[in-house]
């Protein structure tokens, strides 16, 4: 049985979880993370009926790196999301979260930003993954987001003034990131990103790396922040000061939407933290979000 409290931004910690072999074959053959996956999950699972679902190559300055891709089987271009992951990588979830966008109407592509470094979402042991993700620079990882915009931008079936983003955990902070370096995006939607620099000695702390507090006065595409009032590593106090600053920069169309009784980690339906209230709602302020600054499909209705 693997049980998770998942109270961190960036995952859980040895101690949060117990993993039996019966456990880890079940995580394996399902896809998911194994160091998150909770025994007593459901997870929603969307078909390809009416999908193209594929892994391609983006090239980026230093290498090739693969990307699930999942866009509507018809003709036509159609508006972009970029899926950023957690920092268990590009596993079926992702995947999912890509093919419930492209059943909506939109390109999903998400890049697997740990190619150079493993494969996070086969890691038993948090310290792995610590590794794996840490040793991911900041200036890697943007460049394999600018290479995916990019690609993107040159695909017959994508609308490349239509280019939106979303992230969870880990990918969560990078939107508020890639939102204020890249002005081809035109919204983010931020799942529960940590928003301050962790302290030094703690994972992600080291002094080379930006985190979004520090860019609310760059931020070229507007950002919803979904965020959870119970999550053990992002406190309250970093939410609103992300209010506060939004306010100060004069950024009027970036806003923060915070669930009192969520976890970290609440839209993952794989995990124990799963709400699956909280996670509809924000999945549709997210779509909102999105189509009110103009990445919207065909199809969109409000609600």
């Amino acid at each position: 049985m693997v049980v998770l409290t998942p109270t961190r931004p960036e995952g859980a910690e040895p101690e949060d979880f117990h993993l039996s072999r019966r456990g880890l074959a079940a995580a394996v053959l399902a896809s998911y993370a194994l160091a998150a996956r909770s025994a007593q999950a459901e997870p929603i699972v969307t078909d390809a009926a009416g999908l193209i679902t594929e892994m391609v190559m983006v090239e980026t300055p230093d290498r090739a790196i693969p990307a699930f891709v999942a866009r509507p089987d018809a003709k036509g271009r159609f508006p972009v999301v970029v899926v950023i992951p957690e920092v268990f990588g590009l596993h079926e979830y992702v995947r999912d979260i890509c093919r419930r966008l492209a059943k909506l109407g939109y390109v999903a592509i998400s890049p697997d930003l740990f190619v150079r470094q493993g494969d996070p979402s086969k890691a038993a042991d948090f310290a792995e993954v610590r590794k794996i993700v840490g040793d991911a620079s900041e200036a890697q990882i943007m460049g394999d987001v600018a290479a995916t915009l990019a690609f993107v931008k040159t695909q017959k079936f994508a609308d490349k003034g239509k280019i939106a983003i979303t992230g969870f955990c880990w990918g969560g902070a990078l939107v508020w990131l890639s939102s204020a370096r890249f002005k081809d995006l035109k919204a983010g939607a931020a799942w529960y990103g940590r928003l301050s620099a962790p302290k030094p000695g703690e994972f992600l702390g080291e002094p080379n790396r930006t985190w979004p507090l520090q860019v609310v006065g760059q931020l070229n595409a507007p950002v919803i922040g979904l965020y959870a009032g119970k999550d053990g590593g992002i406190p309250v106090s970093d939410v609103e000061a992300m209010r506060a600053a939004l306010v100060a920069a004069k950024k009027t169309r970036s806003d923060l939407v915070l669930y009192p009784d969520s976890q970290h980690g609440f839209h993952a339906d794989y995990r124990a933290s799963y709400d699956a209230t909280a996670a509809a709602d924000a999945w549709n302020r997210m779509l909102a979000h999105f189509a009110a600054n103009g990445v919207k499909p065909k199809s969109y209705r409000a609600g």
